[in-house]
């Protein structure tokens, strides 16, 4: 099993949960988070006074999912979020060695 995670921008999140539900994607996680990359922030003007922003906000998705479906997952979440400027955001791939229903007990790959 695989856990992956993927920060993109926030006005990329429909076309991303829809990419990934129309592939069979049953479930996601979804956080409003914010941080820096290689664009180190930016300014803007409020009032006339200009104000540095160091922190961008972003979305950060987490999907647990099968081994067979981890790749897929990958360039979809790849596509969707793409539009080829920077800050389009990261994809992260973790190992998942258990997860367990709590409802049921079931655990593995039936957990999912």
């Amino acid at each position: 099993m695989k856990y992956i995670v993927a920060i993109i921008k926030p006005a990329k999140l429909d076309a991303v949960r829809e990419a990934l539900t129309g592939i069979g994607v049953q479930g996601l996680t979804v956080t409003e988070v914010s941080g820096f990359g290689r664009q180190k922030g930016h300014t803007e003007i409020y009032r006339g006074a200009e104000y540095t922003i160091n922190f961008t906000p972003k979305i950060k998705i987490e999907v647990a999912t099968s081994d067979d479906l981890a790749e897929r997952v990958v360039s979809t979440i790849r596509e969707a979020a793409n539009s080829n400027s920077i800050g389009d955001g990261k994809i992260f791939v973790y190992e998942l060695s258990e997860a367990v229903r709590i409802r049921t007990g079931e655990t593995g790959a039936e957990a999912l």
